[in-house]
C-alpha cells in the first residue's frame, strides 16, 4: 500500500511542470529554427543561378521542401509567385507562440 501526502504531490508536480516547461521550450527552440532554414529556401528560390543539387542547398532542400510542399497548391500563384509558403509560416509561428507560452506558463 503506498502512501502519499499532499507535499509530494506538490513536489511531483512542479517535477512535471519542469519537464513538460523544458520540452515545449525545446520545441519552440526547435521550431524558430525550422522557420528560418524556411526563409532562408523561399529566398534562394529568387536567385535562379543557384544550383540546388550542390551542397549545402540541396540539404537545406530536402529538410524544407516536403513541409513547403504540403502547402502547395492551396493557394493559387498571385501574379506569377507562389504565395503557398506564407501559410506554412502562419502555422509554425502558431506553434511557436504555442509553445513558447506552454514553457513559461
Amino acid at each position: 500500500m503506498v502512501i502519499s501526502n499532499k507535499n509530494n504531490f506538490v513536489v511531483n508536480n512542479f517535477r512535471m511542470d519542469t519537464i513538460i516547461g523544458t520540452l515545449c521550450g525545446g520545441i519552440a527552440g526547435f521550431l524558430k529554427c525550422y522557420i528560418v532554414m524556411l526563409t532562408l529556401r523561399v529566398y534562394l528560390t529568387w536567385f535562379p543561378n543557384i544550383n540546388f543539387y550542390m551542397q549545402p542547398f540541396s540539404t537545406l532542400g530536402r529538410i524544407a521542401d516536403p513541409y513547403l510542399r504540403v502547402f502547395r497548391g492551396i493557394i493559387p500563384p498571385l501574379l506569377g509567385f507562389d504565395l503557398s509558403p506564407l501559410l506554412g509560416f502562419v502555422l509554425l509561428t502558431f506553434l511557436v507562440d504555442i509553445f513558447s507560452s506552454l514553457s513559461v506558463g
